[in-house]
């Protein structure tokens, strides 16, 4: 990176920009840990000398601080799926509820892009379909990140919403539902694919944003695997080139999940319970009414602090979620 000319070919230095993060990643949260031990080694040797105060009180600090730590370091030895460095393509789709739904997704999409900025990860949005009444239909990103993968799998499935409706005259409460779906941005794959046969290829005008261009071209590339109908769309880009190429990476990605989740049964049943995105695989109820908590189905993790949830305080259940794979696997 110190090279004079590092910067002359932007892609090749954004991709080495990204390995660094990723190898930082790993070495930071260790070096942190061993120069906490250091520091503490050496209070306890002072303790030893002389019994004070002052060092017992910086020492239970630094103890605290030290476990926390620790805590970290171990997350991130249970990331060590073949894919969980890699960045990923995150969806969001309305399910069953309505206006609500869409509400509710939306909220999510601001819940997300929350935890996105608190942890220093870059959202490209790449699609998004506003909602009929309010809030948003589905809305496409790709996350850049040190193992936004291996973080973010761990959201995948149906999310559940009850609160006293905005959208019913008589106040009554609803239930809505939103799925999140993520899956590896993955460069490194060859899938033989017939683009003319297998897939169909719809274009159209790009909504929102972007001004007179976007809403006078057919910009927006929506792609539609006729074998296993998904579907995924780009419209971010002016280009329809660049959409296109965008969109075929993105199923090229789906694709390879599917191939892996029929090797995998738990993946396996996510996709096929989440053909209905209403009551099957719900993986946390976010409850406003009659009382509030959010509740992971899956860890059992709780959380009093709705608000502080829904502004993207979400590691928690993210750490939840990884401690509990590991304790299946063994």
């Amino acid at each position: 990176m110190a090279a004079p000319n590092f910067w002359d070919n932007q892609e090749s230095a954004q991709k080495t920009v990204q390995a660094l993060k990723k190898l930082k990643a790993l070495v930071e949260p260790m070096d942190g840990v061993i120069t906490a031990a250091d520091d503490i080694a050496v209070m306890l040797e002072l303790l030893e000398e002389e019994d004070d105060a002052q060092t017992r009180e910086e020492l239970e600090s630094d103890l605290g601080r030290l476990g926390k730590q620790v805590d970290r370091v171990e997350l991130l030895a249970l990331l060590s799926g073949p894919n969980d460095a890699r960045d990923c393509f995150f969806s969001i789709q309305a399910g069953t509820g309505g206006a609500d739904a869409q509400d509710w997704a939306a909220m999510m999409l601001r819940m997300y892009l929350r935890y996105f900025e608190r942890n220093g990860y870059a959202a490209e949005e790449l699609a998004l379909k506003e909602g009929e009444e309010a809030g948003i239909q589905s809305a496409n990103l790709l996350i850049k990140g040190p193992y936004a993968y291996g973080y973010l799998s761990c959201e995948m499935g149906v999310h559940r919403m009850e609160r006293i409706s905005p959208f019913n005259a008589q106040g009554k409460r609803q239930t809505s539902f939103a799925s999140v779906d993520v899956v590896p941005e993955l460069d490194d794959i060859n899938i033989d694919i017939d683009w003319d046969k297998e897939v169909r290829d719809d274009t159209y005008r790009a909504s929102g944003a972007g001004g007179q261009h976007v809403n006078k071209t057919s910009s927006a590339v929506r792609l539609t695997h006729l074998a296993t109908n998904i579907v995924v769309q780009c419209q971010n880009q002016r280009s329809q080139h660049k959409n296109r190429a965008s969109a075929r990476k993105m199923l090229m990605s789906k694709l390879y999940q599917c191939e892996q989740a029929k090797r995998d049964a738990e993946l396996a049943k996510v996709y096929s319970e989440k053909g209905q995105i209403g009551w099957g695989y719900r993986i946390r109820t976010y409850t406003l009414q009659p009382y509030r908590q959010v509740k992971d189905e899956r860890t059992n993790h709780r959380s009093s602090d709705v608000d502080g949830v829904l502004d993207g305080d979400l590691q928690e259940f993210i750490n939840a979620e990884l401690r509990r794979r590991v304790s299946k696997r063994k």
